[in-house]
């Protein structure tokens, strides 16, 4: 009791040092309390952001390893032979018969039970009849018939909106064709069509089962390109052989989002390119026609899977189980949904590092400040340290009087800078946080410039395709803008140089809660104490009687 009322006494007696400490406290606590706002939101952002979000995944082949691979094997006999070309047939080979089969996709969903659910397509060409023709803007046919031509379309438009992908892919070869008709396993897999979502106009959908075998839907333009409706029957050819045709029955007609998209141009374009020009059915009426992906023919489908999860942690948990069912490391698991929203942190994680820098920048020099007050404290103080141990006090108790004087004043100076960080730390953040944005998007503009020439693909410039960023989002929790619940969307337009746009998070709810309370306070305890030491050190020293002499 004795400590408690002389440290109150010398709290109020020492006003203006202690009102300078009181300050100095404040500040360190309103920066500490903003820091660790905004370090909260970002890992909230990160650990739950897409906790309540559906995600999709692919299994994809690994090619850079692969060739890496390949190269190393071969360095050897490339180390001895004159010629520096690489040996582009070793290279094709290592790359070749690394398809994965359905069966085997299916094996990995059955592998693990964080799968939610499964959809695939396949995809092939086929070419026009007389009486069935693509829709096409030149006046003579550029499209490759089966007579005309032989050209890959392995680059061509993928399910899933990606050109080229390998994203759950069979790598197959086929040739390119009149149309393209994708083959869906299911009706997720057709709201998740390569070219967006689409409307009835006329008709129903395709069923999934064997008796909807030959069952098609066609876009209106095609339709309307070749005056059909619904119940008439088209027939089209193989890509590869003239003489094989395939009857199909027009059971819908759709109206879909990218219908008006111009064809891909170039001198390797094709009609099938178009999305007016997709004829959409099941995979069942593939296999019966013998054009699915486990098919030799030369027309065999090129297949997309897609795994379903709940959230991250079930996709997390499925890349582990892959691993145990014997996925060879030559392929990788990823999601462009996480992907994604990764990115769409990179200002917030900058934001964040930059808080933790400003925060320990704070809190040493703070530490600093407040060991150095209380240095000059305890020396102006020493008459009454050698008075109080003369008469009996022991040392510890005295030291033990600083340490209190010195953690009454900084709880007072903690908690009135608590109460400006949190009347502060959401306008703060955010501002900070925009500033990020900001600084991340004239990057990628300055990127975009650097090619010398504007994005491609829609004639925007990068810095208006990086105005599109800016997704907000409360309590850093809610995806980045995604449409589709994470669900895979595209269609057939032009990628842009460079990186690609990307809807960054912008706003944060960097409240103040208990746990940053509880930080706090665990941050004023220890400036008491690591100021503290000082006194108790020189007090430990002091001498009563030689105290008493010198100042005699």
């Amino acid at each position: 009791m004795f400590i408690l009322r002389n440290a109150w006494r010398s709290v109020v007696r020492n006003k203006g040092r202690n009102i300078l400490i009181i300050i100095i406290v404040a500040i360190i606590a309103a920066a500490a309390t903003i820091g660790l706002s905004i370090r909260q939101a970002a890992n909230t952002a990160k650990e739950s952001g897409l906790e309540n979000t559906t995600i999709t995944a692919q299994i994809d082949l690994n090619r850079s390893k692969l060739i890496s691979q390949q190269r190393s094997s071969s360095s050897a006999s490339a180390s001895s032979s004159s010629s520096s070309t690489p040996d582009f047939d070793s290279l094709r080979k290592a790359l070749s018969n690394k398809t994965l089969s359905l069966a085997k996709y299916e094996k990995y969903a059955k592998a693990s039970s964080a799968v939610k659910s499964t959809y695939y397509t396949e995809t092939t060409s086929v070419a026009k009849t007389d009486s069935f023709q693509p829709v096409e803007t030149s006046t003579s046919s550029s499209s490759s018939s089966s007579s005309s031509s032989s050209s890959s379309n392995s680059n061509s438009q993928m399910p899933g909106g990606q050109s080229g992908s390998m994203s759950g892919m069979q790598s197959t070869t086929t040739t390119s064709g009149d149309f393209q008709l994708v083959g869906f396993s299911s009706d997720t897999a057709v709201a998740n069509a390569s070219n967006g979502t689409f409307t009835m106009k006329s008709g129903k959908v395709f069923g999934y089962g064997s008796s909807s075998n030959g069952d098609v839907i066609i876009s209106k333009s095609l339709a309307d390109f070749n005056d059909l409706s619904v119940g008439d029957t088209i027939t089209v050819e193989n890509s590869s052989d003239s003489s094989t045709t395939h009857k199909l029955t027009i059971v819908g007609i759709y109206k879909n989002t990218s219908d008006s998209t111009s064809q891909t141009s170039g001198p390797n374009s094709s009609t099938s390119s178009d999305p007016a020009n997709a004829i959409y059915t099941s995979v069942s009426t593939l296999k019966s026609l013998g054009l699915d992906s486990s098919s030799d023919d030369d027309d065999a489908a090129q297949l997309s899977f897609t795994y379903v999860f709940a959230n991250k942690t079930d996709y997390e948990t499925f890349v582990k189980d892959v691993k145990k069912a014997g996925l060879s490391s030559s392929y990788t698991v990823s999601s462009s949904d996480v992907e994604e929203y990764e990115s769409s942190l990179v200002p917030l994680n900058n934001l964040s590092k930059f808080a933790l820098t400003l925060l320990l920048v704070v809190l040493g020099v703070g530490a600093v400040v407040l060991v150095a007050l209380n240095l000059f404290n305890v020396r102006e103080r020493k008459y009454e340290v050698g008075v109080l141990t003369a008469i009996g006090v022991r040392k510890a108790k005295v030291a033990a009087q600083f340490v209190l004087e010195l953690f009454i004043v900084t709880m007072v100076g903690l908690a009135i800078g608590a109460v400006a960080g949190a009347a502060t730390s959401v306008p703060i953040s955010n501002q900070l946080l925009a500033s990020q944005v900001s600084s991340e998007q004239s990057e990628q503009t300055s990127q975009q410039q650097q090619f010398g020439r504007q994005m491609q693909g829609g004639g925007q410039s990068g810095s208006s395709a990086s105005s599109t960023s800016g997704t907000s989002s409360n309590s850093g929790t809610s995806n980045s803008g995604s449409s589709n619940s994470g669900m895979p969307s595209g269609g057939f337009g032009n990628t842009a140089v460079g990186k690609s746009t990307t809807k960054y998070l912008s706003t944060v709810n960097a409240t103040v809660n208990l746990r940053v309370v509880g930080q706090l306070i665990l941050i004023g305890l220890a400036l008491t104490i690591v100021s503290a030491l000082v006194a108790v050190v020189f007090v430990m020293r002091y001498e009563p009687l030689q105290i008493l002499a010198d100042r005699s």
